[in-house]
């Protein structure tokens, strides 16, 4: 994998990504833009322990273009667009509208008027990876070898951002379908540095951390050994990886994706794993992509351990992707209503077990 790294015209690093050598990215990005400073901040939730992000300038970002307005496009000689290349494999850059900036900001311990809120800048980073350059396509449709390199380029932007100072954890994701809140059809992900360890993950540390103290063996590892073998929920697997509906689904159609061995992140993943990872995941996005007569809208989220820097155990956590969506029926999407908003108590309006036998009918 060949990485180039360049400068947007505000300041923000975009890195072009490319399977292959000899591919020159020298273009130059043209657009008259003020530099940019954006600033947001979090604020901690005393009774649920949880921060929560304030990044009301997210508010003016870009909102469902039509096509030949993409922003994530390749530039033309006639439009100028947030990646100056005529064309490219992968490229990834700097959110122009983050959740969370690189740039520190002086603020009081606590929230005015709230001792009990305390505050602290939103530092982190925000980046926008772009699977192709052709508009009017999906992660479903790429071959494996671009699946494959973009799997390369997260664990790439993964290893590096989690070395920065104060960086907890790294969050790699897609959404995927205006249902979902898409504001972007371009195909294309995101990954947030986070500077603290995110409520889900946290939590998981701990059960992973207490099982491993009464039973003295890996929750992830015995997940995975049990969905192996009872094979009911099982949609597809091969020789690196199992895609199974949990039995515990939360979401109306759930996947998660495991590879055998044991790596704690992204970065940890070897050559095999990698391929494997590629025609497994294309195999079940495709499936989702024909289980109704129009594609499913998802989230695919990967969950990594915490960086080395953040304090949480890592040594028992198993690198794996949750892969979901809210749409229950043909027409119908899954609603967070009062119990999932109100108490985050989930009701699923589907079984598992049927969910992993129609998913494995699909071809």
């Amino acid at each position: 994998m060949i990485t180039t790294r360049r400068e947007l015209a505000d300041g923000r690093e975009i890195l072009y990504f490319d399977a292959d050598p000899g591919v020159a990215r020298t273009a130059t990005d043209t657009r008259d833009l003020p530099r940019t400073h954006t600033h947001s901040q979090r604020r901690f939730d005393p009774l649920l322990s949880e921060w929560v992000v304030i990044a009301s300038h997210r508010q003016t970002r870009t909102f469902l273009p039509p096509a030949d307005l993409c922003p994530l496009c390749p530039s033309t000689p006639h439009r100028s667009t947030e990646i100056p290349e005529s064309d490219y494999q992968v490229a990834v850059f700097e959110n122009r509208f983050p959740s969370l900036s690189a740039d520190h900001a002086e603020l009081p311990d606590t929230v005015t008027g709230s001792p009990l809120t305390p505050l602290r800048d939103g530092f982190g980073r925000c980046e926008v990876v772009c699977f192709t350059s052709i508009h009017d396509s999906s992660f479903a449709e790429l071959d494996s070898r671009r699946a494959r390199l973009v799997l390369d380029v997260w664990a790439h932007r993964s290893a590096e951002l989690g070395e920065l100072d104060g960086i907890g954890q790294v969050f790699c994701f897609e959404n995927h379908g205006e249902e979902i809140g898409v504001t972007l059809s371009h195909p294309h992900g995101q990954i947030y540095a986070y500077p603290f360890v995110t409520p889900r993950v946290a939590k998981i540390a701990e059960n992973v951390a207490r099982y491993r103290k009464s039973h003295d063996a890996n929750l992830f590892g015995d997940l995975l050994a049990a969905e192996r073998a009872a094979e009911s929920r099982v949609v597809a697997a091969n020789e690196e990886w199992t895609a199974f509906v949990p039995p515990f689904a939360r979401w109306p159609y759930e996947v998660q994706l495991y590879p055998h061995r044991r790596v704690a992140d992204l970065p940890d993943l070897d050559e095999a794993q990698r391929d494997g990872f590629a025609a497994l995941y294309l195999d079940v996005l495709r499936r989702f992509a024909h289980r109704f007569d129009t594609p499913m809208p998802y989230i695919a989220a990967w969950n990594q351990a915490p960086t080395p820097k953040s304090g949480v155990p890592r040594a028992d956590w198993w690198l794996h992707l949750q892969l979901f969506s809210i749409r229950r029926a043909a027409g119908k999407l899954k609603y967070l209503a009062g119990s999932e908003s109100g108490m985050s108590v989930f009701i699923s309006d589907t079984t598992p077990e049927t969910v992993a036998a129609e998913l494995r009918e699909v071809r």
